[in-house]
């Protein structure tokens, strides 16, 4: 029998593989009844170029600003953009995307950003967790504040997760959460004796007097047997989902498996890099465009394998600012302000793209540069939080700004 010194050495080893803080532990292993409303935050590290996600094909400017980079407008070839609207147009390697919009299922905000000037993107990525933008010193993330405010009797270890090795900067904070890189792995890991060292660990946790330690463990347990009984290396995508094998499709089916064993998933989080295109961005071919053939087959396949649990998942994608509005001398683009979101799912009203145009000749952009921002992140943030998770009160999740249905951008009904 090891020593309880030995076991609280284990413990420790413990909770980081399992992503788990004593501060950040649910109160409840009880499992969730019934469907509730989910959000699913998909970040896009690096910022992406949202000029040439969403294109605005019908500003003769967009081509004046960039000769060789541009996305050709729509019906002139098989890079062409995808018309949308008949002013705005997806790139031709969001196609696996194309049919949600023509479905209604997906809405985008563009011109969406936020109202600070800077383009370091620590900082960018910083205050758009935070929701709280020029503010360093805010402690803890938005969605980790909307979950301290929003009541959740049947709260589970599962109630907000991040597919991520760390917690993101958008779930720290008081309220539990979780950040798991691989389902197949949570859990106690010592080598082959696994689950000898679990089994003893758990009775260890059982009989200490120590109740907050005792309730932690107790909670890690019970997470892991969850996870255990839904059995994620067992799981079939549904209606023929084809998730890509790449780290970002990957993390996408494993966010499907929790959502579809009733683990009382919520909120769920994840991100993918590989945006920040200074040199060789390229068009509908090229570094920008492999990146986005993987983001929206990915997504493709997580909204066809959850199937009718869309009607009460949200979808949402960001990215920490866009890029310059003229292409640089490497056939680039460069950090810049305004931006393009999207949001699925959910009884979104989509179809349409929503914020101001801002229009991008020289002195309609932000600095004479940039897409200027016409939609504050926060009014999108907002909206989704009261809107589609129903939380009444959203002052508390976004302290120094003003929530205003006005502002909206009106995404839901």
């Amino acid at each position: 029998m090891q020593s309880r010194r030995v076991f609280l050495k284990n413990g420790a080893f413990a909770f980081v593989s399992l992503g788990f803080a004593p501060s950040f532990m649910a109160r409840t292993a009880v499992a969730a009844s019934g469907r509730s409303k989910q959000l699913i935050a998909i970040f896009q590290r690096g910022a992406v170029d949202g000029l040439s996600v969403v294109v605005p094909f019908g500003e003769s400017d967009y081509y004046k600003a960039r000769p060789s980079i541009a996305i050709p407008r729509p019906n002139t070839g098989e890079n062409a953009a995808l018309d949308l609207d008949g002013f705005f147009g997806f790139n031709p390697r969001l196609q696996p995307l194309k049919p949600l919009w023509d479905s209604r299922q997906l809405a985008i905000v563009h011109a969406c950003g936020s109202p600070d000037s800077t383009r370091s993107h620590f900082d960018a990525q910083d205050y758009m967790e935070s929701a709280t933008p020029g503010v360093k010193s805010t402690a803890d993330g938005w969605l980790n504040r909307y979950l301290q405010n929003q009541h959740a009797e049947h709260a589970t270890p599962f109630r907000a997760v991040a597919l991520t090795s760390q917690l993101p900067r958008m779930l720290q904070g008081t309220a539990p959460a979780l950040a798991v890189s691989q389902l197949a792995q949570f859990g106690i890991r010592a080598g082959g004796a696994s689950e000898a060292v679990g089994a003893s660990f758990e009775a260890e946790y059982a009989a200490t007097a120590d109740s907050v330690l005792n309730g932690t463990g107790r909670e890690a347990f019970s997470a892991i047997k969850m996870l255990k009984t839904a059995d994620p290396s067992k799981y079939e995508p549904a209606n023929g989902a084809d998730y890509p094998r790449s780290p970002f499709g990957q993390s996408l089916r494993q966010i499907a498996q929790l959502t579809k064993a009733n683990v009382g998933l919520e909120v769920a989080f994840t991100d993918v890099g590989g945006w920040d295109t200074h040199v060789n961005q390229g068009a509908g071919q090229g570094q920008l465009g492999t990146r986005l053939d993987d983001f929206s087959r990915s997504i493709a396949a997580l909204v066809t394998d959850l199937g009718d649990r869309m009607d009460d998942t949200v979808v949402l994608t960001m990215s920490e600012f866009g890029r310059a509005v003229n292409e640089n001398g490497n056939r680039g683009t460069d950090h810049g302000h305004g931006n393009a979101m999207m949001v699925i799912g959910g009884g979104v009203r989509g179809g349409h793209v929503y914020g101001t145009w801002p229009g991008l000749s020289v002195e309609k952009r932000y600095d004479g540069r940039d897409l200027a921002v016409t939609t504050d992140f926060r009014d999108v943030f907002g909206e989704i939080v009261t809107k589609h998770l129903g939380l009444r009160d959203a002052r508390q999740v976004f302290p120094g700004f003003q929530i205003s249905e006005a502002r909206f951008p009106g995404l839901f009904a």
